[in-house]
């Protein structure tokens, strides 16, 4: 396992839609486990392959933050987002815009259908972090970033303080 760079905003790779997975082999296992080291590292909550530069749809979720409670890594590959339900407003950050929170508007429930890390179907019911994250992390799939959901005034400035201390290429 190895920790990978993450991209940092303006970088251009994040608006990269990932490709669906075809290939369940060692190297995606690999890319599995090195996303996981990456973002306990970090720290955080959740991670896009997008957000490394690769153009897959792939990302995994460890909602369990007590430094006490057991990890509960979720991979979720080509995952589809089948029912939204609810409205909800949370404090969210993003691996690829370090130091910033910004309120985001999402729904409170979401009901998902993805892959496991072997190609095993599965579908699931997420509310509280768990369903942002969901969120948050497969609008990275689309190369949609936490900016975008923000009023113009908003964006500007976060525009502006990611350039100003050193975001992207």
């Amino acid at each position: 396992m190895a920790i990978r760079p993450i991209l940092h905003y303006p970088d251009k790779r994040l608006r990269d839609p990932g490709r669906p997975v075809e290939v369940f082999d060692d190297e995606l296992q690999t890319l599995i486990d090195d996303m996981a080291e990456t973002m306990y590292a970090a720290p955080g909550v959740g991670l896009a392959a997008t957000q490394l530069g690769v153009p897959l749809r792939l990302f995994i979720v460890d909602v369990a933050v007590d430094e006490d409670a057991a990890s509960d890594l979720r991979v979720f590959i080509n995952p589809d987002l089948v029912e939204l339900i609810g409205t909800t407003s949370f404090s969210e950050g993003c691996l690829s815009f370090p130091g910033a929170r910004e309120d985001i508007n999402r729904a409170e429930r979401v009901r998902v259908k993805a892959l496991d890390r072997h190609g095993q179907p599965f579908e699931m019911l997420a509310d509280g972090l768990m369903a942002i994250a969901v969120q948050h992390e497969n609008d990275h799939l689309d190369g949609k970033l936490m900016i975008d959901r923000l009023s113009i005034l908003r964006r500007r400035l976060l525009h502006r303080a990611m350039i100003k201390h050193g975001g992207g290429d």
